[in-house]
């Protein structure tokens, strides 16, 4: 039967550790809902058929063994009623049952473990489909939170380069400012210094320059009558 090919892999399938490995699991949570109810349908249909050969299974090897103790009564009373031939024959007829017995216990069997095997897939699939039922709106609410997360660290990124680039340009502006005192520094160095002694000379030549020329002048006044 293709379905209980199919039962190892699917009873071992780790439903968590599926939506681990998801790359998108808002999506692929609800590709694995689509795929696990088609399943599931499959395996209900799959699961009634087996259960049914088991309780077919399970009726035929009762009927054997009531059978057998139907015959083995008889028997007895074969026996009872003093017909011992009689007797015979219905214990010989209850061995043909015996021999079948074994069989039919054998097909039971293995009905019985194709049946617990459906039962067992069955449940899991249905805890697997209620367990992403739960998760699905969780599992949304986490993608896009982290959706959200990852703008966040994004636009962070844009925060701190624009603070570097802030950083830079104070280093750039101090530097500047450096520079400038560096020239004005320079430039006051160049400069030749005042000699306050020529300086003060230059004064007082001009002073004595003065006094000549008022003493002349009077002289000239003088000697013009004035």
């Amino acid at each position: 039967m293709a379905i209980l090919e199919r039962f190892t892999d699917i009873i071992k399938a780790n439903i968590n550790e599926l939506l681990d490995k998801c790359e998108d699991p808002a999506k692929m949570i609800d590709q694995y809902l689509r795929d696990m109810t088609e399943d599931l349908a499959e395996v209900k249909k799959e699961t009634a058929a087996v259960m049914a050969e088991e309780t077919r299974a399970k009726r035929m090897l009762e009927e054997n063994t009531a059978e057998m103790k139907r015959y083995e009564d008889l028997a007895r009373k074969a026996l009872t009623a003093g017909n011992e031939g009689d007797a015979r024959v219905f214990l010989g007829k209850k061995q043909q049952l015996a021999d079948k017995a074994a069989s039919l216990q054998a097909t039971f069997d293995a009905a019985h473990a194709n049946a617990e095997k459906m039962r067992q897939m069955h449940d899991k699939l249905v805890g697997d489909i209620e367990t992403l039922n739960s998760r699905r709106e969780m599992v949304k609410a986490k993608v896009a939170v982290a959706k959200t997360q990852e703008r966040v660290n994004k636009l962070g990124a844009s925060a701190d380069k624009a603070a570097g680039a802030m950083s830079a340009f104070e280093r750039m502006e101090k530097k500047a400012d450096q520079m400038l005192d560096q020239a004005n520094a320079m430039a006051e160095l160049n400069t030749a210094p005042v000699d306050e002694a020529a300086a003060l000379e230059a004064k007082y030549a001009s002073a004595a320059g003065d006094a000549a020329v008022d003493d002349a002048l009077a002289k000239l006044k003088q000697e013009m009558g004035l």
